[in-house]
C-alpha cells in the first residue's frame, strides 16, 4: 500500500502551523520531513507525522519548551512521565503566583496614576471679585459658542470700547433650570478693566469673589462637557462641599486660538462651601 505524502504546504494548513515553524523543527531535529526529493528539494511528510505534530503543540501549550519536548523525543518517550508533568505543575503554580504578585503590583500603580491624573484635572481655588461684560441669550447647542463669543458678543464689546485685562478671563453658566438639549439659556461674562455703558447685548455689573471653588480642566469640544461636569459634581458630594451656584464654564483654549478640538481646554469653577 502507497503511503501518503503531504507536501510542507498542506501539512503545514492541516496541523495549524507556519511552514517557517515546520523548517525550524526540522533545524533542530524535532520533526524532520519524511521525504526530501533528491532533485527538487520539495519536503514531504507523512499522515503519521500529524499526531506528532499535534503532540508538540500540546505539551507546548501545557509550558514545556522546544529543548525539553526535543529532550523527549531522544528518550523516545513522546510523552512526559509522572515526575515531569508534577515538575511543570510546580513551575505552572509558581508563574501563577508570580504573575499574581504583578497583578497586585500594576493595579496598585494604575490606582496612583488614576489618582494622580484626578488630582491633575480636579484642584480648589479662590475666585477673585472682578468686573464683568454680561450677555445673555439663547443658544442651539455648545457647538454655536464659538460663533456667538467671535461674532456677536466681541464685535459689541469692542464698539463699546470695552478692554480686557491679561490674563483673560471669561465664562459661561446655564440659567435653564431644568436640563434642555437645544435652546439653552446662558449668561456669557468677560472680565473687563472698568463698566462702560450698557447696551442691548452688554451690561456690566461687579462679580462677587468666591472663596472656594472645586475646578476641573476639561480638554475637549464643548458637546463633552457632560462627563466633566458628572465627575466634578461626584467629587465635590464625595468631599462633602455645599454649591452655592451654578458653575462656571471658563475658556482658556478655544476655536479662537486652536483649530483642532481636542486641544480646547475649558475650566469648570464650581462655587462651594464645607
Amino acid at each position: 500500500m502507497n503511503q501518503l505524502k503531504l507536501q510542507i504546504g498542506e501539512f503545514s494548513h492541516l496541523c495549524g502551523v507556519t511552514v517557517k515553524t515546520l523548517r525550524h523543527y526540522e533545524k533542530i531535529g524535532l520533526l524532520v520531513p519524511d521525504k526530501v526529493a533528491r532533485y527538487s528539494g520539495y519536503r514531504y511528510y507523512s499522515v503519521g507525522q500529524m499526531q506528532k505534530m499535534a503532540t508538540i503543540r500540546q505539551l507546548k501549550s501545557l509550558g514545556f519548551s522546544l529543548d525539553e519536548i526535543l529532550d523527549l523525543y531522544r528518550q523516545d518517550a513522546h510523552y512526559p512521565n509522572q515526575k515531569l508533568l508534577t515538575e511543570k505543575l510546580v513551575q505552572t503554580e509558581q508563574q501563577i503566583a508570580n504573575l499574581q504578585s504583578r497583578r497586585t503590583q500594576l493595579k496598585a500603580m494604575l490606582d496612583s496614576r488614576n489618582q494622580h491624573d484626578k488630582m491633575e484635572k480636579i484642584s480648589i481655588q479662590s475666585l477673585p471679585a472682578c468686573m464683568v461684560a454680561s450677555y445673555k441669550g439663547t443658544i442651539d447647542n455648545y457647538g454655536a459658542l464659538g460663533y456667538l463669543c467671535c461674532e456677536v458678543i466681541a464685535p459689541e464689546m469692542q464698539r463699546l470700547g470695552c478692554e480686557c485685562p491679561e490674563p483673560g478671563y471669561c465664562f459661561t453658566r446655564e440659567l435653564n433650570k431644568e436640563y434642555t438639549p437645544e435652546h439653552i439659556d446662558i449668561e456669557y461674562c468677560e472680565r473687563v478693566t472698568e463698566a462702560k455703558l450698557n447696551s442691548d447685548l452688554i451690561h456690566f455689573y461687579q462679580l462677587e469673589a468666591v472663596e472656594t471653588a472645586v475646578c476641573y480642566k476639561h480638554y475637549g469640544p464643548y458637546e463633552n462637557l457632560y462627563n466633566s461636569y458628572c465627575e466634578l459634581f461626584a467629587y465635590a458630594e464625595q468631599e462633602g462641599y455645599q454649591i452655592l451656584e451654578a458653575p462656571r464654564a471658563v475658556y482658556v483654549d478655544g476655536i479662537w486660538n486652536q483649530a483642532d478640538p481636542a486641544k480646547w481646554l475649558t475650566i469648570i469653577q464650581l462655587p462651594v462651601k464645607k
